[in-house]
């Protein structure tokens, strides 16, 4: 199946699981619309802007570490068994793949019709209804609609050795492989939790051989795989690329994360921290009848996991793009076919028009003001549930014609990360 094919099966078969979700009541929003005239009329009132509803999304592993800015009363809202929220997802129109107890729309983005109603409508329903008036004309031919998510993650701990598949490998299994990139805001990460860093592939000298060997053990014993990988610290203001294929084991550093459409994992560390992690989530993305010791090795892009140069190739400092004495772009996001993101910073008092050549998903992590009709803040602590006006979604036709953009503070500078899908033009190619 290509791509796209797939992407429409998926996004079939998330179409059945939430409409027998709400008969159940089983959805994180629970009195979501799907009428047509309610999205063009919301659509229409935002001048091509959809203002966004915090999606919230815990996991059954790791332990929070309570930058998200969640109110510290919400962070087992879903219930002691389903875990701490670690993660906040933007702009998604996929649901994440956490288990028999999650949610039907865990992670899906819904957008507010109004700051005194309750009233949403997915992002997802969403672009059905608008299709390229919001995501644009080459993004519905290649991908029949939006294809790329972002979020935080924010844990604690370190994350356990795990690589996400490649789009060859998960098309096994019906699903699409994931590319992701990683950013560390400097406005939230006031600690760094228990690593401040991560590991990425392995030691340029190991055997594939020691590898299988730690793995067939998964089971049985601590694989201590980390001991044939090699870490990075982290650096506040930069980032990385991760191919899919490519295992890591990221630090415990809050996380700005603009990925693919998909939340593919294949875990190869069995403790971290203490935590014990089972065997399933070694091998539960590879099919049936071929999911042995050699089928999850086979995962790995080797030579890309022990490519000598590294850091050469994956790390990424930011590029600017503009800077004026009004505002600084910079390209956070880069040097990869799939997504890319800008990081948009707004001098104290200034008024600008920010021209993008694409549609985008956008959080606000510091400052306040206007984003075109909108007001607009970086949340200081959010009650699960409640709606914020820190995050946003841009239609390719307002993101090309420009969105005025208003700092009303006298000191303090307005501060927003961009996510972008695969056709963001003037993308740097090359890592400087």
């Amino acid at each position: 199946m290509t791509e796209k094919e797939l992407t429409m099966k998926a996004s079939a078969d998330l179409d059945v699981r939430l409409e027998e979700a709400k008969k159940t009541g089983n959805l994180v929003v629970k009195d979501a619309t799907k009428d047509e005239a309610v999205i063009r009329s919301t659509f229409e009132k935002g001048e091509g802007i959809l203002r966004l509803f915090p999606a919230f999304v815990p996991r059954r592993f790791g332990k929070a570490g309570r930058r998200l800015k969640l109110h510290t009363d919400d962070y087992f809202a879903f219930g002691m068994e389903r875990g701490s929220i670690t993660e906040r997802w933007f702009a998604s129109t996929i649901a994440a793949q956490n288990g028999e107890l999650a949610k039907a729309d865990e992670g899906m983005a819904y957008a507010c019709v109004d700051y005194d109603s309750d009233e949403k409508f997915s992002l997802r329903d969403a672009v059905k209804v608008l299709k390229e008036e919001i995501v644009g004309e080459e993004l519905m031919e290649k991908y029949n609609g939006w294809p790329m998510y972002s979020k935080f993650f924010d844990n604690e701990n370190p994350l356990f050795h795990h690589l996400h598949l490649t789009f060859e490998d998960a098309a096994k299994v019906g699903k699409l492989g994931k590319p992701e990139c990683y950013y560390f805001p400097k406005q939230l990460n006031n600690y760094f939790g228990e690593a401040n860093y991560t590991y990425f592939g392995f030691d340029p000298d190991v055997k594939p051989e020691e590898i299988k060997e730690r793995i067939a053990n998964f089971a049985d014993d601590d694989t201590r795989i980390t001991d044939l990988s090699r870490a990075y610290r982290i650096e506040l203001g930069t980032g990385w690329y991760t191919p899919a294929g490519v295992i890591h084991a990221p630090a415990s550093v809050l996380t700005y994360e603009p990925q693919w459409n998909s939340d593919v994992n294949s875990v190869y560390e069995n403790i971290v921290s203490g935590e014990v992690y089972p065997p399933e989530m070694l091998n539960e993305e590879c099919p049936a009848d071929d999911n042995g010791v050699d089928a999850v090795f086979n995962l790995l892009d080797w030579e890309k996991n022990v490519d000598p140069h590294y850091r050469k190739h994956y790390f990424r400092n930011p590029i600017i793009e503009f800077e004026t004495k009004e505002y600084t772009q910079k390209w956070i996001t880069y040097a990869n076919p799939y997504i890319a993101a800008k990081e948009l910073t707004v001098n104290p008092g200034q008024t600008v028009t920010i021209k993008d050549g694409a549609a985008y998903g956008c959080i606000f992590v510091q400052g306040h003001g206007k984003f075109g009709v909108y007001d607009c803040e970086a949340a200081t602590l959010l009650h699960f549930g409640e709606q914020s006006t820190d995050e946003f979604f841009v239609s390719e036709k307002a993101a090309t014609e420009g969105v005025t953009i208003t700092n009303l503070s006298k000191v303090e500078p307005l501060v927003v990360l961009k996510h972008f899908g695969p056709n963001c033009p003037g993308v740097p190619t090359e890592v400087k």
